[in-house]
């Protein structure tokens, strides 16, 4: 048997240098002093960075110098950051969206500005804020965890208390709680509006209720075409991880938020499952977990021109696992559907990467955070080598009538792609905590009309089924020129068949 263990850990070493061979990954040190988990990143306008930490503290880094500022403390979980100008900041604190600037030019906030805080809170250790990211026309977005039935609630709460459910004075922390923790549901939204994605106004004057359904929320973002992306992660009535195109009025499947859809009056872990389901608005992805993401965190369009042919694509972040997520969006008519394929599958990365931002020197800077789970904390940056040359990757991915067809960065031959597999599965969709694989088999597939000019492929497939997630695996893939493939599995999420 040793000399298979050999084999099989030198295959995995391998398969890590492909990465770290094309990209450089470093761990910036940060200052000391502070809980070292980021909760949000972002680019300012004159390419510094300015980084909120889980303990309150917002702080800049000049990336040249190498420099740090403290600018701001006092902020209760931060959890996402946009910057407005050099002096100016919205971030996501559990309790509000606060905007916090330096109106005296000393390099210290003196300003905290109240947003928006009209949604509830329960005191439930879950209840975290996402966000906030910005539409073409200047509206903010934000997302409301539900709260774990790990926990009640306190005896005030804010914002107003839904009688739908389990009576308040059995909700309450205490010794009684576990006698009735299961009426309650895993997730419960008593309070506006938990497990909602909301839109607030420029000038956070007005604000709206966007779409429902959520469980964790953990990241939103927009792509080049102007797509709403968030991600929930897998639990109750999440079979698995998933990546939505979230448009307004749509329900996305977890139940407990429906108490703060306009005119509801059911309790909704009593509303049939068929029901829910016809209710539901599908993902655009679904992330097998753990085999591709655990908790996936924060979409991020990578600008045009970074990573070469890889641009205006969307990187999705990970929070368990050592890996980041490409998502190609290939939509069939009004229903969004498209591949996730991996990136950065490397130690060299680790795990907790939970915001990201670029700055103008092509850099990807990833923020991680664990919030006593199993991610990581610190500061990582990840540049494209100068000598790495032309890489191999999958940059298209279109469903055809008959299978697939396949883009690549370079020219492949057919004989590599002999290897090419093909499986398909889905999930349960039900009140139980994440699910298995369902009708998990192997798929008759073939590869063919493959050109070297227009670096693609086709990959035949004798069962296509809507509602199923297949897994194209490429192994040994290379180049003409013997570049490794960076990414050898895609997964794409069938929604919905051409021509049906």
């Amino acid at each position: 048997m040793r000399p298979v263990f050999i084999l099989a850990l030198a295959s995995c070493l391998a398969s890590a240098d492909v990465w770290t061979d094309t990209f450089s990954i470093d761990r910036i040190a940060l200052p000391p002093g502070i809980d070292p988990q980021i909760g949000g990143i972002d680019t300012t306008p004159g390419g510094n960075l300015a980084m909120c930490f889980h303990r309150g503290e917002v702080l800049l880094h000049d990336p040249e110098a190498g420099t740090w500022q403290r600018f701001a403390e006092g902020l209760h979980e931060p959890l996402g950051l946009l910057a407005e100008s050099e002096s100016s900041f919205l971030v996501m604190q559990r309790p509000e969206l606060t905007r916090v600037s330096d109106t005296d030019g000393d390099g210290m906030a003196d300003l905290y500005e109240t947003v928006f805080d009209s949604f509830g809170m329960t005191g439930n250790y879950h209840e975290f804020a996402f966000g906030p990211t910005r539409d073409r026309e200047g509206n903010l977005y934000l997302s409301l965890g539900t709260a774990s039935n790990g926990a009640g609630i306190r005896k005030e709460v804010r914002g107003r208390w839904s009688e739908i459910g389990l009576a308040r004075e059995h909700m309450l922390n205490g010794p009684g709680w576990g006698k009735f923790k299961g009426r309650a549901g895993r997730m419960y939204a008593r309070v506006p509006y938990r497990g909602w994605v909301l839109k607030v106004s420029p000038d956070g004057r007005k604000w709206w209720p966007f779409a429902s359904g959520f469980r964790s929320p953990e990241g939103l973002g927009f792509d080049k075409d102007g797509r709403l992306y968030v991600t929930d992660n897998q639990g109750d009535w999440l079979g698995t991880s998933k990546v939505f195109h979230v448009r307004e009025g749509q329900f996305h499947g977890h139940p407990a938020s429906l108490v703060w859809t306009e005119g509801w009056t059911r309790e909704p872990l009593k509303v049939p499952v068929a029901e829910l389901d016809r209710m539901r608005s599908p993902a655009m992805g679904l992330f097998p977990h753990g085999e591709l993401a655990n908790s996936p965190t924060e979409p991020h369009m990578i600008p045009k021109g970074v990573f070469g042919p890889l641009g205006e694509q969307m990187l999705i972040g990970e929070m368990n696992q050592s890996n980041l997520v490409r998502f190609l969006p290939d939509p069939v008519g009004k229903v969004s559907q498209g591949a996730a394929i991996p990136f950065l599958r490397t130690g060299a990365l680790g795990r907790g990467n939970h915001r990201m931002t670029f700055t103008p020197d092509g850099s990807l800077w990833i923020a991680k955070t664990h919030l006593l789970w199993a991610g990581a904390n610190g500061l990582v940056r990840v540049r494209l080598k100068k000598d790495a040359g032309d890489f191999l990757a999958i940059d298209r991915v279109k469903l055809l009538d008959r299978g697939f067809a396949l883009g690549f960065t370079q020219p492949v031959d057919a004989a590599v792609l002999q290897g090419v597999k093909v499986r398909r599965h889905t999930y349960k969709y039900h009140q139980g905590y994440g699910s298995p694989k369902v009708d998990d088999k192997d798929v008759p597939c073939a590869v063919t009309e493959v050109s070297l000019t227009t670096r693609t492929c086709v990959v035949k497939v004798g069962d296509l089924r809507e509602g199923y997630l297949y897994t194209i695996s490429l192994p040994g893939v290379t180049s003409t020129g013997g570049k490794p493939l960076l990414g050898e599995k895609v997964y794409y999420t069938l929604v919905k068949k051409r021509g049906s």
